[in-house]
């Protein structure tokens, strides 16, 4: 396995699965956010009652909160590889050209050219939004622990939030439209026959989720969404929460 990862082809099939398992994490990150479109509830949002369902996930054959943890410790080290390869794999190109290197590169996309650049952006967003969902070290807005439908609400009542949160999902999805058409290049899923469909299919995965994802911000901000209702944020705060659902990403 060592010797697999430490081939540059090796490296690259690495990069592509853990690319491929934060991927699916964003899928059901997004399904899980879509939760809030149901409002506040009479007694509890859905939202937050996902959210205490992920912690209760398991119970009572594993301790609680164990599968949410076991969760993000797979997502964790799925990034801390996904970013190593990736850094390797571009300091080991940059040390192959020759000095002077004069050739230019044709044919790349704009996605393609500012990869490492979207990358380094959508990293630090990442860490924003943990701060501000996840932990709720960020107090610009009113946040409770295990009220996850109220935290979302009062931070998209600010549109600097709303810019916020767009702007990454447009850098998300740049990222993504060729992230996920490298994976399939990377898995040998490519060839002349199916590539317009993969590129297309490509294309049209990225603007569903950042649909997806951008919808309850802006619901949120055009009061389309009802306010939280005190009834709810209580019983959600009852349990401790620190879900995966905590916004948007």
């Amino acid at each position: 396995m060592i010797a697999f990862w430490r081939s540059s082809v090796g490296k690259k099939n690495i990069v592509a699965v853990t690319g491929a398992i934060l991927i699916g994490y964003l899928i059901l990150h997004m399904l899980g956010n879509l939760n809030s479109a149901f409002g506040p509830g009479a007694d509890e949002a859905r939202v937050d009652w996902y959210a205490h369902w992920l912690r209760d996930f398991g119970e009572p054959l594993l301790p609680h909160a164990f599968v949410l943890w076991a969760v993000r410790v797979i997502l964790l080290s799925a990034l801390v590889i996904h970013i190593t390869g990736i850094v390797q794999l571009t300091k080991r190109n940059r040390a192959a050209r020759p000095a002077n290197f004069p050739a230019k590169r044709i044919g790349r996309s704009f996605e393609s050219m500012a990869m490492l650049g979207t990358g380094v952006l959508v990293l630090a967003f990442i860490i924003f939004h943990i701060l501000q969902f996840t932990t709720l070290s960020i107090h610009v807005t009113p946040v409770e622990e295990g009220a996850v439908y109220s935290n979302l609400y009062y931070a998209f009542q600010k549109w600097y939030f709303l810019v916020i949160y767009v702007a990454a999902l447009l850098l998300i999805g740049m990222h993504l439209r060729h992230g996920v058409w490298s994976l399939f290049q990377t898995l040998g899923f490519d060839n002349p026959n199916r590539n317009p469909k993969l590129r297309h299919g490509s294309t049209v995965f990225v603007l569903v989720l950042i649909v997806g994802f951008g919808a309850i911000p802006v619901l949120f901000f055009t009061d389309v969404l009802d306010p939280p209702n005190a009834a709810a944020v209580i019983t959600s705060s009852i349990g401790a929460v620190g879900s995966l659902t905590g916004g948007v990403a």
